[in-house]
């Protein structure tokens, strides 16, 4: 069943002086079944970053349309997108995007505060992911005092906490030393083996194999996709980089 359905969705945007033209997303039709685990890679100005705005809801397409678990993404007024976002999206991102003055634990719970809900369920939810995520041990400590890789658990756990229809990964290893990178990969994927769909967006080759499949964006659209099968990691990593110097030496067709 599909979680998410992007149909022949267009984003043009006008310059503020001089009135010109720039079309971002030409024409992206895909699905993501749930929990499946979908990658998306392309170029700088391949239109990834309008892609993800327009699924988060931050941003509206020109033409076309967005439908998560059944509801049209386009149709949400404006007042409701907030609430909207909060129940259906978790979010992570490459700069984490936490709060200094708040504690770890504060900062996971933050979407349940908005949220209204009642200290004792924000407690009950936190402790099986925390644990899950290795965290257990700094969830009183501060941002500023724990390392990279656990400033982006910890925005994993916030992701997480709301118990989101989909994941939306925003360059999430980017700003991550290897070893905390490796650690978030395995994260990825356990908790997409536990059922949880994750779309990423990533400029990493070693990200994006660890997916079960990547779409590759070009001129606004989507170009070609691979799939995982029965490959290795070591396997997809080899794919990626041949399909991403194909397209880059334009020796690849659009599928």
């Amino acid at each position: 069943m599909s979680i998410l359905e992007v149909n022949s969705v267009k984003k043009i945007y006008t310059t503020r002086f001089g009135g010109n033209q720039v079309q971002a997303l030409s024409n992206v039709s895909f699905s993501v079944e749930e929990g499946e685990y979908v990658a998306i890679m392309g170029e700088s100005g391949s239109g990834k970053t309008t892609l993800l705005n327009i699924l988060a809801a931050l941003d509206k397409p020109t033409n076309g349309e967005v439908v998560l678990d059944g509801k049209s993404i386009n149709n949400i007024k404006e007042k409701e997108i907030s609430a909207f976002r909060r129940d259906n999206l978790g979010f992570v991102f490459q700069d984490f995007n936490l709060l200094d003055t708040f504690s770890i634990k504060d900062n996971i719970f933050l979407p349940l505060v908005l949220a209204r809900k009642e200290y004792g369920e924000m407690k009950e939810r936190l402790h099986p992911i925390a644990k899950k995520l290795g965290i257990s041990d700094i969830l009183e400590k501060y941002p500023y005092e724990v390392s990279g890789g656990q400033k982006q658990r910890a925005a994993v756990a916030r992701a997480l906490i709301t118990k989101p229809k989909l994941i939306l990964a925003d360059e999430p290893t980017g700003a991550l030393d290897s070893r905390a990178t490796d650690g978030l990969l395995k994260l990825f994927k356990e908790i997409n083996k536990e059922g949880q769909t994750i779309l990423m967006v990533t400029h990493s080759t070693k990200a994006a194999s660890h997916a079960s499949r990547v779409l590759f964006i070009k001129d606004g659209e989507v170009f070609h996709q691979l799939y995982r099968g029965k490959n290795s990691n070591e396997e997809m990593y080899q794919k990626i980089s041949d399909t991403l110097t194909l397209i880059a030496t334009g020796g690849m067709k659009n599928e």
